[in-house]
């Protein structure tokens, strides 16, 4: 069934969005959940990679350390803003569960599909480009996710205020 001429029932202008400030939007969230993936997914690699551990460890490392940071990240402003504790975990984790899930399922995808990405050291070439390669992987993954999320008031929407 149609809607009446010029009534427009986008789900994402119930929020304030138009398409393209909410895909702006998304692109925001994204990088900002990439920091602090990159940053724990790059440590725990190098971790990794350094002291010799098998893929399982490295990657189950990498992930950890990749929902510590982007977490973390999050949380700053949360703190800053005097938020309790409590609240301030509650909406880190709703903020950015399931974009940080969604980068570190295709970036340890990307990562392990790469021949010799994971046998690479880290003065190698292969090693830095399959770990840049497999986190631009993961952000044009994460983008429709967060887009979709912040289109319904869930993800990174929920703390947009304090950022």
């Amino acid at each position: 069934m149609g809607h009446p001429a010029g009534e427009h029932h986008h789900h994402e202008e119930a929020h304030g969005h138009d398409a393209g400030s909410l895909t702006r939007t998304a692109i925001s969230a994204t990088v900002h959940c990439l920091t602090g993936c990159a940053i724990g997914e790059v440590l725990g690699m190098v971790l990794g990679t350094a002291f010799g551990w098998g893929n399982g460890l490295t990657i189950a490392v990498s992930i950890a350390l990749a929902f510590a940071f982007g977490y973390g990240l999050t949380s700053i402003p949360l703190v800053r803003a005097g938020l309790p504790a409590r609240q301030v975990v509650g909406l880190a984790l709703a903020a950015d569960t399931f974009s940080i899930a969604t980068m570190e399922l295709l970036d340890s995808l990307t990562i392990l599909v790469v021949p010799g990405a994971m046998d690479a050291g880290l003065g190698d070439l292969l090693f830095w480009g399959s770990l840049a390669g497999a986190l631009f992987v993961a952000f044009w993954a994460a983008v429709p996710v967060n887009r979709w999320l912040i289109a319904r008031g869930k993800g990174h929407a929920v703390v947009h205020a304090y950022h």
